[in-house]
């Protein structure tokens, strides 16, 4: 068996994913680079990321699945979870090959993986684009820290670029160190160096102290003890998106 190493990019695994198809390699696997599990007799095979390559591959699944099914494989891929690379694999096998709908076979291990895992990456999306919360610092910037159980940043960009192009911000991923900055023109990637500090450490401009303030009393007034219901809450808003939410950081349960 033969273990196909990429590089963590969605264009390496397509990379990979079109090396498997030309060597037409059956019992191929694909492992990302510092990930892969090599059996005592495995074949590594280091894949050099190829935008031409990788591009043949997504205009292949283009022409034959809706734009909601091709959706899959990059949410899939931005779950990150351990093997998901392989279940992409036997997903694209399986819905190019001579079956008509393949990609509507729920039965199938892959396809049911792909729609389960694009669910959750999706809802989570959602949760973020509904729990950010920024702070504005002293030098105007508008920002904002996560820690998503998803890579779900980049299904970010467009929604926060459109609500706030007037403003610069910047929203952090905590646990995979980057974020998304916006200059007032444009948004970029960029990452933040190990010694660099506790990018948490922003320094409140004083509007945003008497707003947090403000906010404080407003939900200490407006919460009616009576109608709590904790059960339904953390339904809503789990637990785990609290430390980012000025109406709990400011003392509120």
């Amino acid at each position: 068996m033969a273990s196909y190493v990429y590089d963590h990019s969605f264009e390496g695994l397509l990379t990979a994913v079109f090396e498997v198809y030309v060597l037409k390699d059956e019992n191929a696997r694909i492992c990302p680079a510092g990930f892969s599990q090599e059996g005592l007799f495995d074949e590594t095979k280091l894949v050099e990321s190829d935008p031409l390559r990788a591009g043949r591959v997504f205009k292949k699944l283009a022409a034959r699945l809706q734009k909601s099914d091709l959706n899959k494989i990059y949410y899939t891929f931005l779950s990150g979870q351990p093997g998901m690379e392989n279940y992409v694999l036997h997903y694209i096998r399986h819905i190019l090959g001579p079956v008509q709908g393949a990609e509507d076979d729920h039965a199938h291990p892959a396809v049911k993986y792909l729609t389960d895992m694009a669910r959750k990456v999706h809802r989570e999306k959602h949760r973020m684009e509904a729990f950010i919360r920024f702070r504005l610092s002293e030098d105007g910037l508008y920002f904002a820290e996560i820690d998503p159980d998803f890579n779900v940043l980049p299904l970010l960009r467009k929604h926060f670029q459109s609500r706030y192009a007037d403003q610069r911000w910047m929203i952090f991923d905590q646990r995979r160190k980057y974020g998304l900055y916006h200059d007032l023109q444009k948004v970029e990637s960029v990452t933040i160096s190990e010694d660099a500090g506790d990018v948490a450490e922003v320094a409140l401009n004083e509007t945003e102290k008497a707003f947090q303030r403000m906010w404080g009393h407003y939900f200490t007034h407006v919460n009616i003890k009576e109608r709590k219901n904790t059960k339904l809450h953390l339904r809503h808003m789990p637990k785990r998106y609290w430390k980012f939410l000025t109406e709990k950081t400011i003392g509120l349960e």
